[in-house]
């Protein structure tokens, strides 16, 4: 059937089809992907919360599908789609999508171990922390290489430090410019604008790597052209599924 998309009929039952081809497909045919679809639809078309989150958590529980496990582990962070908020099984669930090879969910859960929270279940572990926003970025994440080089950068303080401890005792990880470097060059390979700018700052001041104007300018260009990309095309592919927020 050819559907006429400037008509609001034709829209309407395209997207009504779409729904029922994606419940056929996961409860029918058990297909994992299209279990993901169909919580991609519940979650945009019907703005059906409650649902999107049972099928996640099913698609995840059952069929081991990663992307299921992040979005069921980000309702779970932000309090969406479920009765509350619960970090704990947030990190278990972004457990499961990073040992599956879900390059965001070692990034989510990397960073809640690093963060302090209030819920005492969680240990906060910074090392463990780290280890996982490394395995992000070797994973393809753009996001998790400028958050690990931006630690590096400043680095990370002890949650209670004593006044009379040496400096360095301070840190649970310490500046290291040479490992910011690293970590800001694949970032910026990947296409994070702030990673680029990072780079640019760093061959113009010379920290982590030698001075080197001629590549300042063309990290900052190449920055500038990664942020007027950005503002292009910031839509929505619906089967791609929603970002975490």
């Amino acid at each position: 059937m050819a559907y006429d998309f400037k008509s609001e009929t034709d829209v309407k039952e395209f997207l009504k089809n779409l729904g029922i081809e994606y419940r056929f497909g996961c409860y029918s045919e058990k297909n994992p992907e299209v279990c993901h679809l169909l919580g991609d639809y519940l979650e945009s078309i019907n703005k059906d919360f409650d649902k999107a989150a049972i099928v996640y958590k099913s698609n995840c529980d059952d069929y081991k599908y990663p992307k299921s496990c992040l979005k069921y582990g980000t309702y779970m962070l932000l309090g969406k789609g479920v009765r509350n908020a619960d970090q704990k099984t947030a990190i278990d669930y972004f457990d499961k999508g990073c040992e599956l090879g879900n390059a965001s969910s070692c990034l989510h859960q990397g960073l809640l171990c690093i963060c302090e929270n209030e819920d005492k279940r969680i240990v906060r572990n910074v090392q463990k922390g780290m280890s996982l926003l490394e395995k992000s970025c070797m994973g393809g994440n753009a996001n998790a290489c400028y958050y690990i080089s931006g630690m590096y950068i400043s680095g990370v303080k002890k949650h209670q430090v004593e006044e009379t401890l040496p400096n360095l005792e301070t840190y649970e990880v310490a500046k290291d410019m040479e490992k910011a470097f690293k970590f800001a060059l694949q970032g910026c390979d990947l296409g994070n604008v702030y990673s680029c700018a990072n780079l640019s700052q760093m061959y113009r001041k010379g920290e982590g790597v030698a001075k080197n104007q001629e590549l300042a300018d063309k990290y900052k260009a190449l920055a500038l052209d990664y942020q007027e990309q950005i503002k292009s095309n910031q839509t929505l592919t619906f089967q791609e599924g929603l970002p975490p927020v």
